[in-house]
């Protein structure tokens, strides 16, 4: 396990915003990251927690949740847009959720109080290094779109579920992309989902086979606290930020 333990409110600030600059002369990170409130969990999709079967119950799952979604709810008809809404709306999906945005990611590490006796950990995924793990139909349109992020309209010619575990058959893969704007919340937290190649695959162990794509952030238990509210004003514009109408209603 590549972890970087944080010491301190100021240890955690450095480590995540050690972005080296690119060839133009800008800061820019190839890391997208993900919050959890305790260091122990993994990195299994909601799926995968319901068992050996949940490929056999994928299908029918997303098949009838199109059918039965509330009409308009489903923007369009496009898998990885179905994937994304089907996600948001808390349906067992093979997605996961990630964040561009390092403030966005400690936030989710940090806000359940029940988990406060435990560690906290950011995985941070390099999304460029593992283009290179892309079958090539799928990195020459990252390629060719000058992109390291998939957009939905860039995988609509993967329409079923089948198609997409045909790619990873030789070699699993991990794909991210942006979802629809399919509310303010997604668009204000920077959201970026992953999905792998097979629903029975887990992403912690995907990345232990290749090191090279990830680090993890450890937030000691001893510092959420320092890690939330300092600096103070930090976080009141990051809640602000990811959480508008909730936050404006009480003030």
């Amino acid at each position: 396990m590549r972890d970087i333990r944080i010491k301190s409110w100021n240890h955690l600030a450095e480590v995540l915003y050690d972005i080296p600059k690119n060839q133009h002369g800008r800061h820019r990170s190839n890391f997208v990251y993900r919050g959890v409130a305790d260091r122990r969990w993994g990195l299994e999709t909601s799926l995968r927690r319901l068992g050996e079967y949940c490929a056999d119950v994928e299908g029918p799952l997303l098949r009838n949740f199109s059918k039965y979604a509330e009409p308009g709810s489903i923007p369009a008809d496009n898998l990885w847009v179905k994937l994304a809404v089907a996600q948001h709306h808390g349906l067992p999906t093979r997605v996961l959720d990630w964040t561009v945005s390092p403030k966005v990611a400690v936030h989710f590490a940090t806000w359940e109080d029940q988990y406060f006796d435990r560690d906290a950990a950011i995985w941070c995924v390099d999304v460029v290094a593992a283009m290179r793990l892309l079958p090539d139909q799928l990195r020459t349109i990252l390629t060719e779109k000058r992109a390291f992020l998939f957009s939905v309209e860039m995988l609509e010619w993967i329409s079923e579920i089948d198609a997409l575990d045909a790619l990873g058959e030789h070699q699993p893969f991990v794909l991210f992309f942006e979802p629809p704007s399919l509310d303010a919340r997604i668009v204000n937290q920077g959201a970026v989902m992953s999905v792998l190649s097979s629903p029975l695959l887990v992403l912690n162990k995907f990345l232990r086979r290749h090191s090279d794509l990830y680090y993890r952030i450890i937030i000691p238990r001893r510092l959420k606290w320092e890690s939330r509210l300092g600096p103070r004003f930090c976080w009141t514009v990051v809640y602000t930020w990811c959480f508008p109408v909730r936050r404006r209603s009480s003030l």
